[in-house]
């Protein structure tokens, strides 16, 4: 009655299986050559898709709380993921949309950085617009850029999900694809190897060069979708080989394929993330890519980038393949700075509370900062990170469901008067991709906010995003917030547009408004 059978095996043993595992294994059973990898026809007309929950970050008392850490995403798949939703003529899940994933999947024309560090930091600070008695902090990151043409030779390994829940044509058909594209430009510095995991794993292309593009081909061209999943055995065979060939001051990477759905194996979200984080030590880093509808798992994939120093993006179209593998090469293969992370200081004199607007999985302890032992997230290639806080001014009152404190002290108030004019501080310590010690940069951001109407045209449409995603999310700081005033919004920031993505967020604020109004 609950969609799931319960099977009791040898040693008293009980395993949980989804009904589509059970008919991929069962098509898997019938087939009279299992190594032939025939494509199986599993028909889901149910919904097995998976994300973790997501609480949003509540306003915080500079007082009580004058630290708020965080270590920087560049993953993009939640804003690819919501879109998919959208087109189909549905509302995504709430829990799939993750702000800061929305916020970054769009380049920003942050100042370029100077030659001795690895990112620029800028910040712009103005009216917050959904809600005019707070402010809107923006900080943005941009990474320094590398010319494709003369990034280090590469080391990359295709670690290829060929179960038989990949056999859907936007799933290992629209992988295949999408790997050609980035193929095309590869050349003979690179080295590539294809490792693939069902039932069982296997390398199926040892490490060849790059430019011996029809050996590559066929190889991927012979791949067809059969078995159950085994995404421990594969990961482990993937990592083993590109140590293997492992290049000192190269691009050592795992390109992991799939739609998350392990059943067989090492299944569970922490022994998978337990095996990746052993992996990273390598110094192998890791591109997760998503595919597929219908038994997604979301939730999976995005720890198992997390911890392997990864990216993670979602590819749902061959347009949105050649945008991480083509247009964004260089961000998503180059790690130009490992572990970054940001901490702000808050000046309780100017400030009364905060709130750090998505970031929720990323949020650290204030000591894990200074703790080179803990991991975070990495820059890429000309990659651009944003981060907002929504700030309330000293005086303003601060939403809370808390009662003052009867026994505690007033927390003091007087700041230096050399630092009376200074907003917060913000601190950002990084890694070099093969280093271990961490480096720190620090950056105050004076007491000045620009009307709105004044602010740039970047500023207004990374806005433009963080209230479509909140809009979406259903949060409950949203304010005044409706799809209208987001396109009116958007619509300002259209000026830095190469690729056409954010003419196509325009798009789906208003398949998003359609949306709404047939469901009032």
């Amino acid at each position: 009655t609950n969609g799931s059978i319960l099977s009791i095996g040898r040693q008293n043993s009980i395993r949980t299986y989804s009904k589509s595992s059970v008919l991929r294994e069962m098509s898997s059973c019938s087939m009279q050559t299992p190594m032939m990898h025939k494509p199986i026809p599993v028909e889901q007309n149910y919904n097995t898709e998976q994300y973790d929950r997501i609480t949003e970050n509540e306003f915080k008392k500079v007082a009580n709380d004058p630290l708020s850490t965080f270590s920087i995403d560049v993953d993009t798949a939640s804003y690819a993921n919501v879109r998919r939703f959208l087109k189909q003529g549905s509302f995504p899940p709430k829990d799939s949309v993750r702000i800061e994933e929305m916020i970054n999947y769009f380049d920003y024309k942050y100042a370029k950085c100077a030659d001795d560090k690895p990112f620029s930091v800028q910040f712009e600070a103005a009216d917050c617009p959904w809600n005019k008695q707070n402010k809107l902090v923006m900080i943005g990151l941009k990474g320094q850029e590398i010319d494709v043409d003369k990034r280090p030779a590469s080391n990359l390994v295709f670690l290829l999900d060929v179960s038989g829940s990949m056999g859907s044509p936007n799933k290992l058909p629209l992988l295949k694809k999408s790997l050609k594209l980035m193929l095309k430009n590869l050349g003979e510095n690179d080295k590539i190897s294809i490792v693939v995991y069902a039932g069982a794993s296997g390398l199926v292309l040892p490490a060849t060069c790059a430019d011996k593009k029809e050996t590559i081909l066929k190889s991927l061209d012979r791949l067809n979708a059969g078995g159950s999943t085994n995404g421990g055995s594969g990961i482990k065979l993937a990592y083993k080989t590109a140590i293997a060939n492992f290049i000192e001051g190269g691009i050592n990477r795992v390109i992991l394929a799939t739609d998350g759905d392990f059943n067989v194996g090492v299944t569970n979200n922490g022994d998978l993330t337990r095996l990746i984080e052993r992996s990273a030590k390598s110094g192998v880093f890791l591109s997760v890519l998503g595919f597929g509808m219908g038994n997604y798992k979301d939730s999976t994939l995005e720890k198992l980038a997390d911890k392997g120093n990864g990216n993670y993006a979602y590819i749902d179209t061959i347009s949105e393949a050649k945008k991480v593998l083509v247009n964004e090469m260089g961000a998503t293969l180059i790690t130009i700075a490992k572990d970054v992370k940001i901490q702000v200081e808050f000046n309780p004199s100017l400030i009364e509370g905060y709130r750090l607007i998505g970031y929720v999985n990323r949020k650290m302890k204030n000591e894990d900062f200074n703790n080179d032992k803990k991991d975070a997230g990495e820059i890429g290639a000309g990659h651009t990170v944003t981060a907002f806080y929504e700030v309330v001014l000293k005086g303003t009152s601060l939403p809370s469901n808390v009662d003052e404190l009867k026994y505690q002290q007033k927390a003091k108030t007087e700041v230096k008067q050399a630092y009376s004019d200074e907003l917060m501080t913000v601190k950002l310590r990084y890694k070099e991709p093969e280093g271990t010690k961490s480096k720190l940069l620090t950056y105050p951001l004076k007491n000045e906010f620009k009307n709105f109407n004044n602010t740039s045209s970047e500023f207004k449409f990374a806005t433009a995003v963080v209230e479509f995603g909140m809009k979406l999310h259903g949060s409950q700081f949203s304010g005044n917030t409706t799809y209208s005033s987001i396109l009116d919004l958007g619509s300002l920031g259209l000026e830095n547009d190469k690729f056409g993505y954010r003419k196509e967020f325009i798009e789906l604020v208003k398949i998003a408004k359609r949306l709404s109004s047939i469901e009032d």
